[in-house]
This record gives C-alpha cells, sequence and structure tokens, in this order.
C-alpha cells in the first residue's frame, strides 16, 4: 500500500475552518436530541426553556453567527490511518496556526488564558493548549480532524473520584448521580454526562470527556459499560433539574460511559459534562479528497 501524504497547509486551513464551523452549526443528532427532549417534556417551564434554546440554534445558522459567546478551549482529535504519511511536529504546528487563524480573522473572542497571570494572547492558544489528541486507527489512507470547543461551564462540570474495587458498581452509580445533581443548572442543560471507568487517574478523566463528546445515539464498545449507560441515563432525568436547572424531565440528552483497563486494587471514576450547546466539527483526509462533517 502506497503512502497518502497529507499537505500540512491543508491542515492549518481545516483546523481553522473547523473551529470556526463548529461554533456555528449544531451537530445533527443534538439537533434531533432536542426534538426527542421537546417531545417527551411534561414542565410548562422547561418546554418554554426548550423552545428558547432550538430558537437559538435555529437564530445562529439563519444568520451565520455563533451558538454561544464562549468559544472554549479548542480540542482536537486527530485519528491517523494506516498507510498516511504525516511530520507529526508539522501537524502540531499546523493546528496552532489555524487556531490562532481562525481567532483573529473570523475573529473570535479568545477564551484562553495563562493560569496565573490570566494574560490573553488573543489567539485561543497557549501553553499546551490547543489541546491535541492522537490516535492511530485501522482506516486505511485516511486522516480525520476533529475539532471540540469545550466552553468553561460545562468544563467546570468535571470530577474525579479514585474508588476502590469494594465501592462496586453502587459506589459508581451514586458518585454519577451526586455529580450531577451538585452540578445542576451550572453545566447549561440539557447535557451529556460523560462517565470514564478505570484507568489511571488521568486516563479516567481524558475518556470521560471522550464519552461526554460522542455523538447521541452511539453506544459504549464495553457491553458492561453500555449497561451502566441505560441505568445512568434513566436516572438523570428524574432528577428534576431540567433546562437550565429550572426544573423539568430534560436533565440530559443521555449519560454515556467509556471504560479502560485498571489496576486490582483501584476504580477510578470520573465525570465530565457538556453543556447542551454539544459542538463539534470533522474533517476527513483521503486520495479521494477532504470531507466535512461532524
Amino acid at each position: 500500500m502506497s503512502a497518502f501524504a497529507v499537505e500540512i497547509a491543508a491542515i492549518e486551513e481545516a483546523a481553522k475552518y473547523l473551529y470556526i464551523r463548529a461554533l456555528k452549526v449544531l451537530p445533527d443528532d443534538i439537533k434531533a436530541g432536542f426534538t426527542k427532549l421537546d417531545a417527551a417534556e411534561t414542565g410548562r417551564t422547561a418546554k418554554a426553556v426548550l423552545a428558547t434554546m432550538i430558537e437559538n440554534i435555529g437564530v445562529a445558522e439563519r444568520t451565520d453567527n455563533l451558538l454561544c459567546q464562549d468559544t472554549g478551549i479548542p480540542i482536537f482529535n486527530v485519528e491517523i490511518g494506516q498507510g498516511v504519511a504525516i511530520d507529526g511536529f508539522a501537524l502540531k504546528e499546523a493546528i496552532g496556526r489555524g487556531v490562532a487563524r481562525a481567532t483573529r480573522e473570523y475573529p473570535l473572542r479568545s477564551s484562553v488564558v495563562h493560569p496565573l497571570t490570566r494574560a490573553n494572547l488573543h489567539t485561543s492558544s497557549g501553553i499546551r493548549v490547543p489541546v491535541i489528541n492522537i490516535d492511530f486507527v485501522d482506516r486505511p489512507r485516511t486522516l480525520r480532524l476533529e475539532m471540540i470547543p469545550k466552553g468553561s461551564g460545562s468544563e467546570n462540570g468535571s470530577f474525579l473520584k479514585m474508588l476502590i474495587p469494594a465501592d462496586g458498581i453502587d459506589g459508581i452509580k451514586t458518585f454519577v448521580i451526586d455529580r450531577v445533581m451538585e452540578a445542576g443548572g451550572k453545566v447549561c442543560p440539557p447535557t451529556i454526562v460523560g462517565v470514564g471507568i478505570g484507568g489511571t487517574s488521568d486516563l479516567c478523566m481524558h475518556i470521560a470527556k471522550v464519552a461526554a463528546t460522542r455523538p447521541l445515539g452511539s453506544v459504549c464498545s464495553d457491553p458492561e459499560g453500555a449497561k451502566l449507560e441505560q441505568l445512568l441515563s434513566a436516572a438523570v432525568n428524574t432528577l428534576g433539574i431540567g433546562p437550565q436547572g429550572l426544573g423539568g424531565d430534560s436533565t440530559a440528552f443521555a449519560v454515556h460511559v467509556e471504560t479502560a483497563a485498571t489496576h486490582i486494587t483501584m476504580n477510578p471514576v470520573a465525570v465530565n459534562i457538556q453543556c447542551h450547546s454539544a459542538r463539534r466539527a470533522s474533517a476527513t483526509f483521503s486520495p479521494d479528497g477532504l470531507a466535512i462533517g461532524f
């Protein structure tokens, strides 16, 4: 199989385009999620809030405007397939340039600052930001960029607890439900609640975010994780938090779970919440050309 080379200039342009696109166009699965919640919602106030959210989505598309003023922390998930030739450092630099150009040329409000001085470079970039996660997949001759702008309202709904095996499944359920209750309306529900189970502390937090940013309708590849998704998804919508925390049945679109093998003496569990404006955009490079999607 001959190598497929991806041009660095194309990566930069894609990173710029995807950042702007993700901030303006909500994925179809999230729109369908709103329709489903609205049909099932019994609360009068909750239905009014959902209607306002749905109208906001439409206004953003009709006026070619941003869904939310928070441009978030830019996260790029990069999947590199078999037979792809790419300079890893050049890829990293190109994504950073694309993010900075999107911020300056669109222009966007930069939400990224230094953690101690709070200085803002107005590039949506800084130390170790944009966040770039790289994985290698078995799809031949493809490279996929997924862009996720993670806002602070939802990212502040991040929690980790180092459980022990004796805590069991009930300990996991209790931790997740308690954290959703603690977050309440601060995470702009209806949300996607991402749950990571296993791994190390840092891996657990990472897979919780992977779970939170998965498309609605997707299912955990681990059968045990999939069972837990169903149980927790039903449970969180009995809490009465509702859209924007104002009460109702529509606390979450879903609970998503991701798992990882862990040590025999521990069982970490993490929660990462995605707000109702669950933004993302993707670009797939292949010998057939460039495909844009979600």
